[in-house]
């Protein structure tokens, strides 16, 4: 097993400087939705950094991931350039998918992210699929399977849960359960709220753990991958989070109360780790302010980007449809 890493003044800083970065290029891509320069459809992250910022430090080399459609930090954090994130949001050829996957379908096989889903439900078992070719091919890698806690719902849940188990598969299924599904509380959508629960049915280990704190999340992402490292023994883990936005743009959000969302501000994940630096003096104001500097410079730097580069040609319909590039049935009128 992986030694489990000290929290160092070094993680602390990084984890503060990604979470921030990640919020604030989240923040762009709203103002950009409204400005009509992307369009479709944006679900953002804002207040669930904490499990990504966690989980990723959990992870080695040839780990894999794979979640919903919630999905635009996610490449970044595994080390995919974010100017191209945000020119496949803005739909332009210089974007991850050359424009043509947009927010809900980001993708990096260099970078061991597998989607971006947007089949509500859909990467579970897929994600599986990518443990299951692990343990064939007899590498040590875990696959991380993101998803919502309205997916829960859905049948394939439940059938993979059960294969996973049967097969002894390295994977770690993890609910990001931000307490509303679309827009349907937990407590409304099914008779227990203690989703975690759900894995006892399958004999799997499961657990719960506060995921508006990266610390959390890393203990218990740390054992649950470990577990699946060395022993091929899948987990269930219920990240109890929270979403600053909606579900996605188009949502008014009435099925909750400003004042409830306020309260969730006072933990947001940015917040618990900028005082942890504070109080263990791990950085001056200054340097503190020099990141977010650095931060906003970045992300002008993607929007920039993303701006001066192409949309993608007419011809351009055409391409990257078929493995085969002479495929016969395809023909350019």
């Amino acid at each position: 097993m992986a030694k489990k890493k000290r929290l160092t003044k070094n993680i602390y800083l990084q984890w503060y400087e990604d979470m921030l970065f990640w919020r604030k290029f989240e923040d762009k891509a709203s103002a950009l939705y409204i400005q009509q320069k992307i369009r479709g459809f944006l679900h953002l992250y804002n207040g669930q950094e904490a499990v990504l910022a966690g989980s990723v430090l959990a992870m080695e080399e040839g780990d894999k991931m794979i979640t919903g459609y919630r999905n635009h930090v996610q490449p970044i954090a595994l080390g995919v350039d974010p100017r191209r994130i945000m020119a496949e949001l803005m739909g332009k050829e210089t974007g991850t998918s050359k424009g043509k996957g947009g927010s809900m379908h980001m993708f990096s096989k260099e970078h061991h992210f597998y989607g971006g889903h947007g089949i509500v439900g859909g990467q579970i078992p897929l994600g599986a699929g990518l443990a299951f070719a692990d343990k064939y091919k007899g590498n040590k890698n875990v696959t991380l399977t993101y998803m919502g806690d309205g997916a829960v719902r859905q049948g394939a849940f439940h059938e993979t849960l059960n294969m996973a188990m049967l097969y002894k598969l390295p994977v770690v299924f993890i609910v990001e359960n931000n307490g509303y599904a679309m827009g349907t509380s937990v407590a409304r959508s099914a008779n227990h709220t203690d989703i975690y629960k759900l894995g006892l049915g399958y004999e799997m280990p499961c657990d719960y753990f506060d995921g508006m704190d990266p610390a959390a999340t890393y203990d218990a992402m740390h054992e649950a991958v470990e577990r699946a490292r060395k022993d091929n023994t899948p987990t269930l883990l219920e990240a109890r989070t929270y979403r600053y936005k909606g579900h996605s743009m188009s949502d008014a959000q009435q099925y909750r109360t400003k004042d409830e969302v306020a309260e969730y501000q006072k933990v947001d994940p940015i917040t618990i780790v900028l005082n942890v630096i504070k109080e263990k003096e791990y950085a001056t104001k200054e340097e503190i302010e020099e990141i977010d500097n650095r931060v906003k410079a970045r992300v002008k730097e993607c929007v920039d980007f993303a701006e001066n580069s192409d949309f993608p040609s007419d011809e351009a319909i055409y391409e990257d449809i078929y493995a085969q590039e002479d495929y016969p049935f395809l023909k350019i009128q």
